[in-house]
Formats: structure tokens, sequence, C-alpha cells
């Protein structure tokens, strides 16, 4: 393996990189610019932005790790991330822009503060608290995952690839605002798809064919292609594959991809996006699963599964595929670490500052004021990723699930019942997270390790309808209501 060659590619990435940063600083003199893109971006960018988001990480290092510890199994996660993505982009994706463009809404909170008529700001509160707390925990996951990278390619240390892959990230996100996460998150998007579709197909080769690869899984554990893995068809195994479904359902209402939405040109761009989104994720989703099935017939012994994808392009492939392979596995975690840092960022600045604090601030400052948050928000993840716990899977799972279970219920109901009302929506939304949280903590070891977002969608869906039904609605946001729905329905 050439070090010197690799080193190259890396560099020729960074800088593509860069440039896109550089680009998209043109238009983050205003909040609607650095947060949303001004509300230009074309369907393909939104869609594959959308699913390189949604994945990171835990994508390239976390399920390729998952498909190496347990085989078959794993692709309940596809079944569920495929159902998840087509459901949201098909339900959600339209109904969304339509009513955060009648609102003029930068973020997830404008919206739900307009729609439910909340003169109590408590929505922007609670949501500013939530965010950013799982956005820290969140973005750590993925400087976890540039470290184990780092360290897996060029040998820095874990700190040192950590401490690398931060100050990239924080650089053109910082200058470049949501339309260089955007054109940034197609990039990696495209050749995450390009990776996952090559490196299954070398590995199955290099394991001999596809029933020589099942054949010495098979001689490894059996359980490797079990549907319900080791726990067969038992409460238990139901429970694990119900879990790994569940995974999808954020794809339903998490903000950081409700924000692609907003940003999307029009109509019609959501409607080519979809197609891109749902293409993309099914060749995500199987090529790391797959990925991780033929590493493991060829690596058996690996100490860290989620190492396997690096493992097997450092062993498999020549010096300059292998520096392309890095660059992937750089391009999930920055994409997705990107997004959550603008999302933190327009949360504190646009929700809390701009709302709540001194609302005579000028577009221009705040826009500043976005740059040193996203900066410090990142700062926090970064020293939190120093001292974690370095298991990317179930830590990125946890925070993915607590934004999910704290915006999705509330944002589906609000979107779908015009009954909803904003004491509603802002108990939904503490009850979601809460749940979610407690499971975690208490109750997941009693319950065949159910995952928390079936509990924390329950709890936030249950307490935001009873909530409303004991609270009277707005009658002008009823109207509304179905007025937009009338524009959505044309």
């Amino acid at each position: 393996m050439d070090l010197t060659i690799i080193i190259s590619v890396l560099v020729l990435y960074l800088i593509v990189l860069l440039g896109i940063g550089t680009w998209g600083a043109r238009d983050t003199k205003n909040l609607a610019g650095y947060y949303l893109a001004n509300k230009r971006l074309p369907g393909w960018v939104v869609g594959f932005s959308s699913n390189a988001t949604g994945e990171s990480g835990w994508l390239l290092l976390g399920l390729t790790g998952m498909g190496y510890a347990v085989g078959a199994h794993a692709l309940w996660v596809v079944l569920g991330e495929v159902l998840g993505v087509t459901c949201g982009w098909v339900l959600v994706a339209i109904p969304f822009k339509h009513f955060t463009d009648r609102y003029g809404s930068i973020t997830v909170p404008d919206y739900l503060e307009s729609r439910l008529r909340d003169k109590h700001q408590g929505l922007r509160l609670i949501s500013a608290v939530i965010v950013c707390s799982m956005v820290i925990a969140y973005t750590a996951a993925q400087m976890t995952a540039s470290g184990k990278a780092f360290d897996a390619f060029l040998g820095t240390g874990y700190t040192g690839g950590v401490l690398i892959g931060a100050a990239v990230i924080f650089y053109y996100t910082t200058i470049g605002g949501f339309k260089a996460v955007a054109y940034s998150d197609f990039v990696q998007g495209l050749l995450m798809f390009c990776g996952l579709l090559v490196l299954p197909v070398v590995g199955v080769v290099a394991a001999g064919g596809w029933i020589p690869m099942m054949n010495t899984l098979r001689e490894i554990d059996p359980n490797l292609l079990q549907p319900m893995g080791e726990f067969g068809l038992s409460v238990s195994g139901i429970f694990s594959a119900l879990s790994f479904m569940g995974i999808g359902l954020a794809f339903l209402g998490a903000p950081q991809l409700l924000t692609r939405f907003m940003a999307a040109r029009s109509r019609d761009d959501l409607v080519s996006g979809s197609a891109v989104a749902v293409i993309t994720i099914i060749v995500f989703d199987i090529g790391a699963v797959l990925t991780g099935m033929a590493g493991r017939a060829l690596f058996p012994g690996l100490l860290d599964s989620e190492m396997i994808l690096p493992n097997m392009a450092s062993a498999l492939l020549p010096s300059v595929l292998t520096g392309v392979f890095m660059v992937i596995v750089l391009a999930a975690i920055m994409s997705t670490a990107d997004s959550l840092l603008i999302l933190a960022s327009s949360s504190v600045v646009r929700d809390v500052m701009q709302k709540v604090v001194r609302p005579q601030f000028t577009e221009y400052e705040l826009s500043r004021y976005g740059k040193v948050t996203t900066v410090l928000i990142g700062l926090a993840a970064l020293t939190f990723a120093l001292g974690a716990e370095r298991v990317i899977f179930w830590f990125v799972l946890f925070a993915w699930s607590g934004l999910a279970s704290a915006f999705a219920p509330v944002v589906l109901c609000s979107l779908f019942w015009r009954r909803t009302t904003w004491q509603g929506a802002v108990a939904g939304m503490t009850v979601g997270f809460l749940a979610t949280v407690s499971w975690v903590l208490i109750f997941k070891d009693r319950f065949y390790d159910l995952y928390e977002m079936f509990p924390g969608f329950a709890a936030g869906f249950i307490v935001t309808i009873a909530v409303s039904v004991m609270t009277k609605p707005n009658d002008e946001a009823a109207q509304e209501f179905d007025e937009i729905w009338k524009e959505v329905n044309y």
C-alpha cells in the first residue's frame, strides 16, 4: 500500500471540499442563505444530500460492521430504511414544502410555531435543547468514525484522525453554509454510491464467488445466514428484527432531513429527488451489508468489526483505489457532521438568538453569529469524541432516535391532523424525547433490547394527540391548514 498515493487522493478530495466551501460562501450573507441555500437546491442535489446526511459514517463503518457481526440479520435494516425513505418522500416532502414556503420558515421550529400559533416560544426553546444535546452526541460519533478511518488507512492514531477530520468539517461548513453542505453532500453521496457498488463485488469475488462465500460463512457460524440471526424465530429474534427495521422511522421526520425538503427549489424538484433518494438508499444499504458479510468470509478474526471496510479496501484494492475508499469513508462522515452542525447552529441563532433574545440583530450579524456558533458546537462534539466510547453503530442510533422521536410525531400530526395544538406539540416533543432517553437508560435491557425509536415514537404520538384533544386549537390555524392542503392536492 503506497501511502503517498493515498495521501495524494485525500488531499485532492479535501481541496474539492474547500473549493465548494469557498463557492458557497457567496450565499451566506443572510439566514435563509446560510441555513437553507436560499431554497434553490435542485432535486438531484436534495435526493443525494438527504441520504448522505441520513447515513453517515454509520453506513460505511457501522452497518458494514453489523453485516460482519450478524450477517443476513442486518438486512432488516435495509428493509426498514428503504420503507422509511420511500414514505418520507412520498408522504411528507411535498406537504411539508408547501407549509414551510407559506410561512417562510427557515427551521423546523419556525414551521411548528407558525403552523400551531405558538406565541409563547415554547417549541423553539425545547427544540433548541433537544437539537443541541443530540447533535453533540451525533457529531461526536461522526468524529469517532473519522478517527477510526484515518488511523486504519494512514496510522495517524485515533486522536490524530479525529482532529484532522474535525478541522476540515469545521472549515467548509462554517465558510460555505448550507449551500456548501448540500453540494458537498452530493459529491460525497455519489462517492458512497459508487463505492458500495464496487466493494461488495470485489469482496465476493475475492471470497471465491457467491456460493463459496456462503459456504465459508456457514462454516464460521450458520447463524450468519439466518434471517433472525442467532435468536432464531423467537421473541428475541422478532424484537431484534423490529429494532433494525425501526431505524428507518426517522426518515419520516428527523429535522436534518426535513431541512432538505425546505431547501428544494420546487415541488417538481422533490418529485425528481424522490427517485434519486430511493435508488441510492437501496444501493447504500445492501452494499454495506454485503460488504460486511464478504469481509467476514475473508477476514474472520477482526477484533473491531467496524473496521472491516478499511481493511478490505487496503487488502484488496490498489493504492489509488484504497485512497478513493478512504475518501468515501470520510465523505460519509462529513456529509452528516456538516449537516448536524448547521442544524444545531440554526437552532441556537435563529430559534433562540433572533426570535427570543435579540430580534433587533441584522441578518448579516446573525449569519456571522451562525458561523461562530457552528464552530463552538463542533468543538463541544470534538471534546466528547476524544473521550467517548468508540462504538459508532449504537452511538449514532441513540442520537438518531432522540432527534426523530422528538420531532417526527409532532411534525406528522401537524401536517396531517388539523386539530393539533401547540400545547400538544410541546408535550409530545418533550415526552417523545424523554421516553427515548429513559428507554435506553432504564428499560431497554428488560424488553429484549427493543430499539428506543418505538417507545419514543409511540409516546410522542400518544401525548401529542391526547393533549391536543384536551386543548383548544387555533381557529385561524385550522382554516389555514385546509387552505394549504388544497394547494398540496392541486
